[in-house]
């Protein structure tokens, strides 16, 4: 069994840094390009548990200061995922990535894919279509980043395709790795029935930070989540051999946040797994279970197999 140094404050030395508090009071602490890849979910400003309604200016001037912060610790190779869905005021939308993404820009950042993160279930409307689906806001620091493509493709949907005219004339027309996932992803969100569901009302699926740590970082890293909610992002990180930070305000999020990694010590921690495709009940594939988590043991493999790896993990 391999025990994760779990610290409750910044320390070069831990394996994973969960602190209990306002992302702004352990942002300081860390030093300048100290992080490679940066991932999280900010609250929405919905009034949910975790936050507090207030003006929507506010609400920008206080995700700015994160950003901000965000800017200095990331390493110059380095990532950041901004993950966000609607605000939602009497009635109206308004898609937050539109407003987010002059902060990003003013800083210099450069926005490589506005990934949909696409879900089948969700809450139904009765005024407006339901929303099926959330952005992934991913900017790079600068135009040399660290992009593990080969570490995340997907099954080829035609794997004999081949080339019908040319000097390749029937060779094998994709990559024998795999394809592109491509910017349009389908995963599906954590609700009551998900293997992975606790008390957190809108939590991460495993598999979602997965694809991000397995293509942005590389093994040793750092990730960082400014709004860890239960912990997903850190599970996501150490089970791919990275270091962990985050940051919560709800303590009883942080406590199931430690309790999850203590299970997945103990090869208890069970996920939905990256290769299981999403139910169809008219064309039903091998039911694949659950994956068990045992930190130490690579227990859930790349989507594909036996795939050589980019030396420097560069663009």
């Amino acid at each position: 069994m391999t025990t994760i140094n779990i610290q409750n404050s910044f320390s070069p030395e831990a394996n994973c840094i969960l602190f209990k508090g306002n992302v702004l009071d352990l942002m300081p602490e860390i030093p300048d390009k100290h992080v490679q890849l940066i991932v999280t979910s900010p609250p929405y400003n919905l009034g949910k548990v975790y936050e507090e309604r207030v003006d929507f200016d506010i609400y920008l001037d206080e995700q700015k200061k994160i950003i901000n912060q965000c800017n200095r610790i990331i390493r110059d190779e380095g990532s950041i995922c901004w993950q966000v869905g609607n605000h939602v005021r009497n009635g109206e939308i308004i898609p937050l990535d539109i407003p987010l993404f002059p902060i990003f820009y003013d800083l210099g950042f450069h926005l490589r894919n506005r990934i949909v993160w696409y879900f089948g279930h969700g809450l139904h409307a009765s005024k407006r279509f339901s929303g099926r689906y959330e952005v992934i806001l991913w900017f790079t620091k600068t135009n040399n980043y660290v992009f593990n493509l080969d570490n995340v493709r997907i099954p080829q949907k035609y794997p004999n395709k081949k080339h019908f005219k040319g000097p390749k004339r029937g060779e094998l027309s994709g990559n024998p790795l795999g394809k592109n996932p491509s910017d349009v992803w389908e995963i599906p969100n954590v609700k009551a029935n998900h293997i992975e569901k606790t008390i957190h009302p809108c939590q991460f699926p495993v598999e979602l930070i997965e694809r991000l740590v397995l293509a942005l970082s590389n093994e040793g890293d750092v990730v960082f989540d400014p709004f860890m909610g239960v912990g997903t992002t850190a599970i996501a990180s150490l089970l791919h051999n990275r270091k962990s930070i985050g940051a919560e305000i709800i303590p009883e999020y942080v406590q199931i946040a430690q309790e999850r990694i203590r299970l997945a010590e103990s090869g208890k921690l069970r996920i939905r797994p990256m290769d299981r495709e999403v139910y169809d009940p008219e064309h039903s594939a091998v039911y694949k279970p659950p994956k068990v988590v045992n930190f130490g043991i690579p227990s859930q493999p790349h989507l594909l197999k036996e795939k050589p790896r980019n030396e420097k993990g560069r663009k």
